[in-house]
């Protein structure tokens, strides 16, 4: 039987830690210069958000060994990527439209991965309370964001500065606790042949 091919999971794995540490950074920013981040990273975050939808997707259809990671990444990375294109398009408005796009964006994904936490918790993987952590602490974030997007713009920004960050960390976690990549997979089907006498 023919081995699986793993390039889609080592892409996806890639693409989520790549994009979850400049989330990370891009986070740090909003919170270190929350005044300048209208500005220039409503533009730098909107890309960074449809690529990770896009990798979202990819990862969807990679086929890992748990299948923990990317079971919930359909959906999520199509409501990602379209939130991207969104923040692209707002200019000006991009404080309040990002807080309640990426807040409900944030939101979905930490009560997603309350389900990989119990998930990888029944697979045995013994750092499960770090993906539950990670989205306690999403669900708090994207809520509030979600439900105060007007709440002043350099607050709103420090407070996507710091939902990006949590976010970045959360995804971050899962991709190394979560997926394992193995050489030699096999397909999840056998081919059986019946011969008829």
């Amino acid at each position: 039987m023919k081995d699986r091919s793993t390039a889609p999971m080592r892409i996806a794995k890639t693409g989520y830690i790549v994009i979850s540490v400049i989330m990370m950074v891009i986070g740090i920013l909003f919170i270190i210069m929350p005044s300048s981040a209208a500005d220039w990273l409503s533009t730098i975050c909107g890309i960074t958000i449809g690529i990770f939808g896009i990798i979202r997707i990819i990862g969807y259809f990679s086929k890992d060994l748990y299948r923990l990671a990317f079971q919930y990444d359909l959906e999520l990375g199509i409501i990602m990527l379209i939130a991207g294109i969104v923040i692209l398009m707002s200019g000006n408005s991009f404080i309040n439209l990002m807080s309640i796009l990426f807040g409900l964006t944030v939101l979905a994904d930490g009560l997603f991965r309350f389900r990989v936490a119990s998930d990888a918790r029944k697979f045995g993987l013994r750092k499960w309370w770090l993906i539950l952590a990670a989205a306690v602490c999403s669900c708090i974030i994207g809520t509030l964001m979600a439900v105060f997007p007007d709440k002043g713009s350099l607050a709103m920004a420090v407070l996507i500065g710091i939902s990006l960050l949590i976010e970045g960390i959360m995804n971050l976690v899962v991709a190394i606790i979560t997926v394992r990549i193995i050489r030699h997979q096999k397909p999840d089907y056998i081919d059986v042949e019946f011969n008829e006498q």
